[in-house]
C-alpha cells in the first residue's frame, strides 16, 4: 500500500518541520522528492542527505514561494527536467501573529503572499503538468486555526481558511482530468516553536486537545502520504483533520 515508486513529488517548505517529515515519508515510499527552501541551504542539504542515507531520492531547489513568478518558473523547470510531476504538497507557510488592531500591513501582505498567493501559484504550475498526464495529487497544508480561529492570528487564520475554499474549488475544476485536490489541517504539532512553550501556557494548550498531547510531524506526514497515494483516488475536496480532537 501507498507505493509511490517512479513518481515525482514537490514539497514546498520541505527543509524542516512538517515539510521535511513529509518529504522523508514520500521518499520512503519510492517518490523522487524535490523539496524547496528559501534561504537555509544547510537545512535543505541535511534533509536531502537524510533521505538519501535511507536509500531514497531527493533534491533541493531554492525559491521564494511568496514570489508567484519564481514559484511557477521553478516548478515548471523541475517538471520539464524530470519529465513528470505527480504530486504537489503545498506546505510552505509563515505565521506573523498580531491582533487585528496591531497587525502590520506588511505582515499581513507577507502571509497572503506566501500562504495563499504562493500556494495558488504552485498549484497552477503543477496542475498544468498534471492535466497533460491526466492525473495527479495536490495537497494543501491548511491548519486547525483556519477552521476554528485563534486570537492573535487573524492573518494566519484568514490565509489557512482560504486554502480550504481553494481546495474545494480546484477539486471541482480538475476532477475530470484525474487530479485530486485535498487539504490537511494539523492541530498543535511538536515543533521548535511549540517545544519552547512551557508551564501554564503549555498546560492550557494541551487542555484544548482531547488526546492530551501535541502531534509529531510524522503523523501529519502520514496523512499527506495517504492523500497522495493511489489508495486515495476517490478522495477529493476533503480537509483531513489531524488535530487530536481539538476541533471536530
Amino acid at each position: 500500500m501507498f507505493d509511490l515508486t517512479g513518481k515525482v513529488a514537490i514539497v514546498t517548505g520541505g527543509s524542516r518541520g512538517i515539510g521535511r517529515a513529509t518529504a522523508e515519508t514520500l521518499a520512503s515510499r519510492g517518490a523522487h522528492v524535490v523539496l524547496t527552501y528559501v534561504k537555509n541551504e544547510a537545512e535543505a542539504r541535511a534533509a536531502v542527505a537524510a533521505i538519501e542515507a535511507k536509500g531514497g531520492k531527493a533534491e533541493a531547489v531554492a525559491f521564494d514561494v511568496g514570489d508567484p513568478k519564481a514559484t511557477e518558473d521553478a516548478i515548471a523547470a523541475v517538471a520539464k527536467r524530470l519529465g513528470r510531476l505527480d504530486i504537489l504538497v503545498s506546505n510552505a507557510g509563515v505565521a506573523l501573529d498580531g491582533l487585528l488592531l496591531r497587525l502590520k500591513d506588511e505582515d499581513l501582505s507577507r502571509q497572503l503572499d506566501v500562504n495563499l498567493r504562493g500556494a495558488l501559484a504552485a498549484a497552477r504550475a503543477a496542475i498544468k503538468v498534471m492535466m497533460r498526464a491526466r492525473g495527479g495529487r495536490v495537497v494543501f497544508m491548511s491548519s486547525v486555526i483556519g477552521e476554528m480561529g485563534n486570537a492573535g492570528q487573524v492573518g494566519y487564520a484568514a490565509t489557512k481558511a482560504a486554502l480550504l475554499g481553494v481546495t474545494k474549488t480546484l477539486a471541482r475544476e480538475y476532477a475530470s482530468r484525474g487530479i485530486t485536490v485535498n487539504a490537511v489541517t494539523p492541530g498543535f504539532v511538536e515543533t521548535d516553536m511549540t517545544a519552547s512553550i512551557s508551564g501554564e501556557a503549555r498546560e492550557a494548550m494541551l487542555k484544548a486537545v482531547p488526546l492530551g498531547r501535541t502531534a509529531k510531524s510524522e503523523e501529519i506526514a502520514a496523512a499527506v502520504l495517504y492523500l497522495c497515494s493511489d489508495e486515495a483516488a476517490y478522495v477529493t475536496g476533503h480537509a483531513l483533520r489531524v488535530n487530536g480532537g481539538m476541533y471536530m
